[in-house]
């Protein structure tokens, strides 16, 4: 029997290894007999093939062999997780700067760089979509083949998919303030520290294939789909992944490395640079337009919103950003009367994909600024406003789905005081304050197996990805505090689509409360059986034996689980295994498949100095405060926090891809594209979790991680109004964008009724 680890800091799995570089990721394996590729690009967006000369490259010692459409199956086999829609390489015209053309495979990585650099491709530049503005003009050109479109209106456009949530009658609502503004939000790249890459095996008849990707059973069913194999024939290795924030989720180029590995009967290997990654995805971009009602106590009447997202070339699971985000585009706050009208583009741009906070932040861009330019022209306090119109817990956020389950009013008061909200604040000072709900996973699948050894040891099996966010450190205490096992004697697997159980996927902030609860039920299989052995030891009846703290009780005698088991299984030795299942299904006609299984809430407050020569912003406190139901981890749970925090700088302050004429990435690369370094960290940033037990995870518990960077930019944004007296609408706010605004007198210039 051994301490509780609930709730406190234990020392994380693999933490070490992460930060003495000894951890291997797929980067740093090796198979024997590696062949390494190289992909072959054209310097524009859209253009048409006109050839492709692989003969100066064939030729070069080393090189096995220089790949093209025309030597993949024809029709070319298309994948995605959604939309079957993304060629193994491009067919006829290219969609996206980057887009492979070719692959080189070679002995060497330095002899496929050349070899690469000697296909020879000859294409005509075509007209492409880049903008919002062209993706709805119905004279651009169409991204996709209407043939690859399912039938339909929307076929013949540049609309992928277009939904319109909402409740109650807009045009018999009346309001004293109607304001009606247009927001921006950037595209901007993952930069995980781990570029994307792969490796493949083709082996009996199937792949064995080594990836980074978030979700090693989709990557599975996929390649088993494409190549017409059983699952059992596909076996996917997924190391940790060293950062991957949605960005690692899906496919991108598994399925070519698999057919370059049939064509050559060799493992190969492909490793993208940081440019290339650039190139392979991003976040979707966005351009949202809300109309809002206000009484003039500020309370809210109705929020008319139109959301267009910039999808990229290709599917990928980006639909499911748009509408999910914008499913609760009114964020947490009792809305009257609303209609929500949301559109995915399609865009000769750099597919897009899921990005850590799935689409919200986004919306909460637009909507909290919209909160704020409605507390400026009714003389209200921006924390007042919000308080006045936040859901308490039991009320409705959509109507008729799930309602609050929070005290998120708590996380703003908090918030409020610890940035000092109400005090006085030096010249050129502002603060700031936002809200941001995100829809917890709607549906999910996860299985755990438990492994409890004779001499007390514990083998945990669960097919979750940890991409940083500690699920092995969380599943180790879950199953010491109940098994009564010391946590330096269980061991997590994962990983392995051919060792561990099913999990759907890792993502949606998901991991402690579905893969978390499939382990707490593994664990009370075995609690059960571990009673009946009890039972039988002791001539007693099951009723008579109770666990508690991961120890035996029989009457007024206690022992451990491990005592139990050694008594039982005897000189045999053995094992107790035990399975667990978390399920959650589809609800038939909800716009979403199922309802939000828990919501996560974050209010993020600020105060910031403005340089008002240059326009340069310091943060002076950076406060993120969320509503976890319980900390498992607390320590895991801050460091979730802060690392969302800053990633949410990035994008509020400096983050944002830039294309030229030809739709060229202009900044790809650590140079040219800044994130946040250690000269751009706020003075003082704080972080701190609301705990009311109140989630459906293990022990109470909630998802975290994405919370912190829900509402980022808009809380920045609201301190940066108040130090300077300008409203700027479109992220991010550089020195030089804030300069421009000071210099040119940019106020809220809100249109208003």
């Amino acid at each position: 029997m051994t301490a509780s680890q609930i709730g406190s800091s234990t020392r994380r799995f693999g933490g070490y290894e992460r930060v003495t570089g000894s951890q291997e990721f797929v980067a740093d394996l090796r198979l024997d007999g590696m062949l390494f590729v190289k992909l072959v690009s054209i310097d524009c967006a859209r253009a048409r093939i006109v050839s492709v000369d692989t003969s100066a490259a064939r030729g070069l010692a080393g090189v096995v062999a220089v790949v093209t459409s025309d030597d993949l199956p024809q029709p070319v086999p298309r994948f995605g997780p959604v939309y079957k829609d993304r060629p193994i390489l491009a067919v006829g015209e290219t969609k996206y700067h980057g887009e492979p053309v070719a692959a080189v495979v070679a002995e060497s990585k330095d002899v496929a760089e050349v070899a690469a650099s000697l296909v020879a491709i000859q294409f005509e530049e075509l007209p492409a979509v880049f903008t919002v503005a062209s993706a709805l003009d119905p004279l651009s050109p169409l991204v996709q083949e209407p043939g690859l479109r399912s039938a339909g209106t929307l076929a013949n456009t540049n609309v992928l998919s277009e939904q319109v949530f909402g409740w109650g009658d807009l045009a018999a609502t009346e309001a004293d303030l109607v304001i009606e503004n247009d927001y921006c939000f950037p595209m901007v790249t993952h930069f995980a520290i781990e570029p994307h890459g792969c490796m493949v095996v083709s082996s009996s008849g199937g792949f064995e294939v080594w990836s980074p990707v978030q979700h090693p059973y989709l990557l599975q069913a996929i390649l088993a789909d494409l190549f017409d194999l059983p699952l059992t024939r596909v076996r996917v290795v997924a190391p940790d992944p060293g950062g991957a924030f949605g960005g690692k989720q899906n496919p991108k180029f598994e399925p070519l490395l698999c057919f370059l590995a049939r064509m050559t009967k060799r493992p190969v290997r492909l490793i993208l640079t940081l440019e290339e990654s650039f190139q392979a995805t991003r976040r979707t971009s966005a351009e949202i337009h809300i109309r809002s009602g206000f009484s003039r106590d500020g309370l809210l009447c109705f929020q008319d919103i139109e959301s267009n997202f910039l999808l990229g070339a290709y599917a990928d699971i980006a639909g499911r950003v748009v509408s999910k985000s914008n499913y609760l585009g009114c964020g947490p706050y009792c809305t009257p009367v609303a209609r929500i009208r949301a559109r995915a583009l399609l865009s000769h741009t750099t597919p897009s994909c899921a990005f850590r906070g799935f689409g919200t932040p986004q919306v909460a861009w637009a909507l909290e600024s919209q909160m704020d330019a409605a507390a400026r022209h009714l003389g209200i306090d921006g924390l007042q406003i919000r308080l006045m119109n936040l859901a308490a817990k039991g009320d409705d956020v959509v109507p008729g789905d799930v309602p609050a389950d929070g005290e998120w009013a708590q996380s703003v008061r908090k918030a409020a005081s610890a940035v000092g909200w109400g005090e006085p604040l030096a010249p050129n000072h502002g603060r700031g304050i936002a809200v941001g709900i995100k829809s917890g996973a709607t549906t999910g699948l996860s299985y755990s197996t438990i492994r409890l050894l004779f001499d007390g040891s514990v083998t945990i099996y669960a097919g979750t990805s940890d991409m940083g966010q500690g699920a092995r450190t969380i599943f180790a205490q879950i199953v010491s505090d109940e098994l009564g096992v010391p946590i330096d004697q269980i061991d997590v697997v994962m990983g392995d689509t051919s060792v561990v159980p099913f999990d759907l996927q890792t993502s949606a902030s998901r991991s402690t409360v579905f893969m978390g609860n499939a382990i707490l039920d593994a664990c009370r299989d075995i609690q059960l059986q571990v009673r009946e052995l009890a039972a039988e030891l002791h001539g007693t009846a099951l009723e008579n034996v109770r666990i508690e703290a991961g120890g035996v009780f029989i009457s007024d005698m206690k022992v451990s689980i491990p005592e139990v088991v050694q008594a039982s299984l005897g000189r045999l030795r053995g094992e107790l295994i035990g399975n667990g299942t978390m399920r959650r299904t589809d609800i038939a006609n909800h716009p979403l498949g199922g309802s939000p299984a828990f919501f996560e809430f974050n209010c993020t407050a600020f105060e910031v100095s403005v340089d008002v020569e240059t326009g340069e912003v310091s943060v002076i406190k950076h406060v993120s405060v969320g509503d976890t139901g319980k900390s498992l981890n607390p320590l895991q749970v801050e460091m979730q926090d802060e690392g969302a925090a800053i990633m949410g700088l990035g994008h509020t302050m400096m983050e944002h891809i830039i294309l030229d004429e030809s739709g060229r990435i202009a900044n790809h690369g650590a140079l040219d594209y800044r994130i946040p370094t250690s000269k751009d960290l706020p003075l003082s940033l704080s972080t701190y979790s609301i705990e009311n037990a109140d989630g459906p995870g293990p022990y109470g518990s909630k998802g975290v991680s994405e919370g912190a960077i829900l509402c980022t930019a808009p809380a920045f944004a609201s301190a940066v109004t108040e130090a300077t007296g300008v409203v700027i609408r479109d992220l991010p706010l550089t020195p030089e964008r804030v300069w421009r605004a000071m210099r040119d007198g940019a106020s809220d210039s809100s249109k208003v009724e």
